[in-house]
């Protein structure tokens, strides 16, 4: 920045020449030159001492702001300055430490080894840098990041060290509680699924002769009514009593939390008591729970298997505990079973589906996303597209959604399903803006199982970055029972975040499930999608007609869109344009497209100049 304080400066010797030579000049006019001489190098030192000063002032300035800790040693490891973040860090004054030892500040957490190293690599590189942990003056100890330098004279001799450090002692919190969410249930602290596939397989691993590993996932019956008629607060206050109690009654085992209301036990045995353990279990927990005056009685559902006889891998023990837990399900609710090979025959081609799904997933080339145009009544342009996932399997050919999808949310794929989704049709949407085709909204379905399996919000904000596509285009349609599944939480506030982002926001299948009218008023939405089953009888059946008309009613009321979905014939949509519908999907229109078949219509009909480059295929007839 300015040059070094130096006496090499040919103007400051010419002046001191010139002052000495002055004296013994005789000619007036010569003493005045010299003079003159004299003081410009005058001057010129007088600004160099300045600009030292003023350097040395901002270097002091820098040291007093940086947050991070500054320390000044000499060769012998003396403090000989500190900054005020060091005393701020630290809570020692200069005064305390000026002369000190530097490691005398070190917490006796690091071994003779780790200072062997540390001294090793200074002396040979001349810098270090890494995690230690020193002590504060109040005797506290705390991890700091730390680098070192050595400072060296013009004969390489080592005359300071200068030491920066910073507190990184929030940096270490943070990370503990990512690991700490990455393996427990934030509601409960019990072991996640995550873990506990950890844990069992730990423990199947150090089984000894004679020992047995019994296990149960059990599942709530009824708890959404609980929800429903006492509050998220009182489910979720009963969701962690459940695992106290739970833990209470495996003492020494492990008790954890799948998601939703089902959980997990698991323990080491040397008796063969596994029916009478799962009934214990039950009755243990049919006991009542008292919640707010509240006297509560649960029913449940058991799955459970034993190791090694039913298994000795953690995977396929969790496979067969789903099974049998699915299976008593399927015999009544309040029910034990425990796994038998003969679920296993029943689930069998569902198994290898499963199996066949992941290497689908796994290599990409069998899933295909088709899309079915939304039209507007006013003008039949085009107003939207629905991706539609599909799988063409090698062998079997297309298999049908209603299928594959209840097998993806069982065994915990519909995460990766709602990932590939995402990515391929923002793939989709920035190829077709490159291309100059039509630019509308493309709709996928979102599952309440991405909700709270997966990290929708990454995924969508990482697909987004990556094709260069804004939000606008990328619609968000969700079914009433996803807004009331408890185990996605409250997803108000997401979907409000996500709209934010300039996502639309869409009800699937309205009317279809349970939710109140009332609780629409507080969902972030743009758009209702009314079910097929209540088009399908349109014009004639005078109940769908009303059912329709207050629907739309509703949604000019509350300012949201309406779809029709399932429009088929052009009475239906002659009616729906009657009564004020403005969008419409379905057979009459258009059935679902490969993208091959939309790009061949949308070139055909940019080349014949046609306004709207998409119109629907029953204008077309």
């Amino acid at each position: 920045m300015w040059p070094v304080l130096s006496l090499n400066r040919p103007l400051l010797w010419v002046a001191l020449a010139a002052v000495s030579a002055g004296v013994w000049l005789p000619d007036a006019g010569l003493r005045v030159a010299a003079v003159l001489i004299a003081a410009t190098g005058l001057w010129d030192a007088w600004r160099q001492v300045r600009l030292e000063r003023l350097r040395s002032r901002l270097g002091q300035e820098a040291l007093t702001m940086t947050e991070e800790g500054v320390i000044v040693t000499d060769a012998d490891y003396r403090i000989l300055v500190v900054n005020p973040a060091f005393t701020q860090i630290t809570g020692y004054d200069p005064a305390e430490v000026k002369g000190l030892n530097v490691a005398s500040l070190a917490a006796p957490r690091h071994d003779a080894a780790f200072f062997e190293r540390y001294w090793q690599t200074l002396h040979s590189t001349g810098r270090w840098e890494g995690e230690i942990w020193n002590r504060r003056k109040q005797g506290d100890e705390y991890p700091e990041w730390l680098k070192v330098r050595a400072v060296s004279d013009d004969r390489g001799r080592v005359r300071h060290y200068v030491c920066l450090f910073s507190d990184i002692s929030l940096r270490k919190a943070r990370e503990r509680d990512l690991r700490r969410i990455g393996f427990e249930d934030p509601l409960t602290g019990l072991p996640n699924r995550r873990r506990l596939h950890d844990l069992l397989t730990s423990r199947l691993r150090h089984l000894q002769a004679g020992e047995s590993l019994d296990m149960a996932m059990i599942d709530i019956d009824g708890f959404k009514e609980v929800n429903d008629g006492l509050g998220v607060e009182i489910g979720d206050r009963l969701l962690a009593r459940v695992g106290e109690r739970l833990a209470r009654q495996v003492a020494g085992g492990v008790v954890g939390r799948l998601g939703g209301d089902e959980f997990m036990v698991i323990r080491t045995t040397t008796f063969d008591d596994h029916e009478q353990w799962v009934a214990g279990l039950q009755s243990h927990l049919g006991e009542p729970f008292e919640l707010d005056g509240n006297t509560l009685r649960l029913g449940l559902t058991l799955g459970s298997c034993r190791a090694p006889e039913d298994g000795r891998d953690a995977s396929v023990l969790f496979q067969r505990l789903e099974s049998a837990l699915y299976a008593a399900k399927r015999h009544g609710r309040n029910h034990c079973l425990r796994f038998r090979p003969s679920l296993d025959v029943q689930e069998g081609p569902k198994l290898a589906l499963v199996n066949e799904l992941r290497n689908a997933l796994a290599t990409g080339g069998q899933l295909e996303l088709h899309y079915q145009p939304q039209y507007r009544l006013i003008d039949d342009g085009l107003a939207g597209l629905e991706a539609l996932l599909r799988w063409r399997h090698p062998r079997d050919g297309m298999i049908s959604p209603g299928e594959f999808i209840p097998l993806a949310e069982r065994h915990g794929l519909m995460a990766l399903l709602g990932n590939w989704v995402i990515d391929h049709a923002l793939a989709q949407i920035a190829h077709w803006r490159r291309q100059g085709m039509p630019e509308v909204p493309v709709w996928i379905n979102i599952s309440a199982m991405q909700l709270f399996q997966g990290d929708l919000e990454s995924a969508l904000a990482a697909g987004l970055s990556r094709h260069k596509v804004p939000a606008r285009l990328l619609g968000l349609e969700l079914t009433e029972s996803v807004l009331l599944d408890e185990r996605a939480g409250d997803v108000a506030p997401r979907l409000e975040a996500l709209r934010d982002r300039g996502h639309p926001v869409a009800i699937d299948d309205f009317g279809t499930g349970y939710s109140s009218l009332g609780y629409l008023k507080h969902l972030p939405l743009d758009k209702l999608k009314l079910d097929r089953a209540f088009i399908r009888a349109l014009p004639d059946d005078r109940a769908d007609a009303a059912i329709v008309g207050a629907v739309l009613a509703m949604a000019r009321g509350l300012s949201l869109e309406v779809v029709a979905e399932g429009v088929e014939t052009r009475a239906q949509r002659d009616f729906l344009r009657s009564v004020g519908c403005e969008l419409v999907q379905g057979f009459l229109y258009d059935r679902p497209l490969t993208v091959q078949a939309l790009d061949a219509r949308w070139r055909t009909q940019a080349s014949a100049g046609t306004s709207e480059a998409a119109g629907p295929a029953e204008s077309m007839a």
